[in-house]
Order: structure tokens, then C-alpha cells, then sequence
């Protein structure tokens, strides 16, 4: 019979993997190994095993719990904007403000996303492509229904990644503490989408 998993077993394994998104953002997936990671816990490789294989199995598991977490938002922000009964652009800021909200607190999990997928196994990694490509279809269906007159078949691409343009790069210079909060980019960006998505002036 196997052994139960303790209480802490995943509380340990979500330290680990904060640690080790932060050992892979500052040295690379390459160049982070095994030890490294164990080190940076404060604790021994033969126990960093104990709960993974190998540093591969960390960065699935990241990236596994991490894209669950997006998707998880979605549906959050849905039931939010029903629950309060948001018109569909009030729903759209809704969601582009919880994203960078979880920004805030996971831009190491998000280097990971964009720079790592590509060292998964082939499973592993169309996985989790095909969670970032529900994600981006999320975001084009809540732009289709807040813009409905602006978002066309042919532009509908286009106009998703220039959003994700604007938030999915704040990990590399919006820094927490900084000049500006995750909160007051937010604010931005709803103000800019707003303005551009109906043709308003800035200052207007």
C-alpha cells in the first residue's frame, strides 16, 4: 500500500515551485538544475526528489497549476460581471484588471509561461498551448461581445494581441512598489482600450 501524502505535501510542493519559477527566471530553464533549486529551498536534492523527479516535472507542474489559474480567472470574471450585472465592457475591464491583479503576484510563473513551454515534452507542452489558446480565445469573445461594431472576423487576431500586448509583458518593467500599481496600469489600459475600441479622442 503507498504511503499517504501528508498535510503539508502540496503546501510544500507550491514552495517549491515559487522558488523554483524564481531560480528559472533569473538563470534560465537551462541553466537552473536540480541542485540549484534544492539549494534555494534550504534543503537537500535527495528531498527536492521526494517530491519531483526532476526539474522538467517541476516546470509542468508550474505551468499545469499556473494555466489552470487562467482559465480559472475567466470563469471567475464571467460569473462576476453576471452576478453584478456588468455590461459587457464593464465585464471586459473586469477581466483584464483580475489578469493583471494576478500579475501582480506571479511574474515569475508568467517567465516561465513564455519563455519555458518550449522545453516541455511534446504532450506536456500542446497541453499547455491549447490552455493559452482557450485563454486567447476568451479574451477575443469578451472583445467581440463589449465591441461588437469594431471587432470583425478579420481584425478580431489583431486586435486580441494588441491587448495582450499591453499586459502580458509588465513582468519585464512594472515593478511592485514602483511609480505605478498594477491597479493604476489597469486603469490605463481600460482607458486606452476604451478610447481606441470607439474611435474617442484622448482627453476627451
Amino acid at each position: 500500500m503507498a504511503r499517504p501524502k501528508s498535510a503539508s505535501h502540496d503546501l510544500k510542493r507550491d514552495q517549491i515551485l515559487d522558488v523554483a519559477a524564481q531560480c528559472f527566471a533569473r538563470q534560465s530553464f537551462p541553466a537552473a538544475s536540480m541542485n540549484d533549486i534544492a539549494t534555494a529551498c534550504g534543503t537537500s536534492k535527495a528531498r527536492l526528489y521526494h517530491y519531483y523527479e526532476s526539474k522538467e516535472a517541476i516546470l509542468y507542474d508550474l505551468l499545469d497549476r499556473y494555466t489552470q489559474r487562467l482559465l480559472a480567472l475567466i470563469g471567475e470574471s464571467e460569473a462576476r460581471a453576471q452576478r453584478k450585472n456588468l455590461s459587457e465592457r464593464e465585464a471586459l475591464n473586469e477581466l483584464v484588471r483580475a489578469f493583471l491583479t494576478e500579475y501582480e503576484t506571479s511574474a515569475t510563473r508568467h517567465v516561465a509561461l513564455v519563455s519555458d513551454t518550449k522545453f516541455l515534452g511534446e504532450v506536456q507542452r500542446e497541453l499547455i498551448l491549447n490552455r493559452q489558446r482557450d485563454v486567447v480565445a476568451a479574451f477575443t469573445r469578451f472583445l467581440k461581445r463589449a465591441y461588437p461594431d469594431r471587432v470583425t472576423a478579420a481584425n478580431q487576431t489583431a486586435l486580441t494581441m494588441m491587448l495582450f500586448g499591453m499586459i502580458n509583458w509588465t513582468f519585464t518593467w512594472l515593478r511592485p512598489g514602483g511609480p505605478m500599481s498594477y491597479g493604476a496600469f489597469a486603469d490605463e489600459v481600460v482607458a486606452m482600450l476604451e478610447r481606441g475600441m470607439t474611435g474617442g479622442a484622448v482627453g476627451t
